[in-house]
């Protein structure tokens, strides 16, 4: 599985457990499930989600980068840290947590979503 996820990307399960089968035959999906919960344990793959999009998962963790996604088509990008160091933004009231980590999703259009739209008017 670390394979499919190295190719890059922001998978969905369905198309992780595809890419697995034509390289094993046959694999449940409770068992790609299972891999993909145990390699972002580890901290080998990171899951996000996306509000209204099913869970994605993509081999890039532990670098603290956000993601853009599009309104449209629900493309997913990736965006390096936003402004300074880890973990970017610094919260005013951390509640005594010591934060490590800030996720941000950016949602705006991609281009060719823009392109349609700019069609279609």
């Amino acid at each position: 599985m670390l394979e499919v996820l190295s190719a890059g990307g922001h998978l969905e399960v369905d198309e992780i457990a595809q890419q697995v089968r034509t390289r094993l035959d046959s694999v449940s999906t409770q068992a790609v499930y299972d891999v993909l919960g145990a390699l972002s344990r580890a901290g080998l793959a990171r899951r996000l989600e996306p509000a209204g999009s099913p869970a994605r998962y993509e081999r890039r963790a532990g670098d603290n980068h956000h993601h853009v996604v599009c309104r449209g088509c629900g493309e997913v990008a990736d965006v390096d840290c936003v402004v300074g160091e880890a973990p970017c933004l610094d919260p005013n009231v951390a509640h005594g947590f010591e934060i490590d980590e800030a996720e941000v999703t950016f949602w705006g259009l991609c281009p060719n979503c823009r392109a349609r739209r700019a069609t279609d008017d």
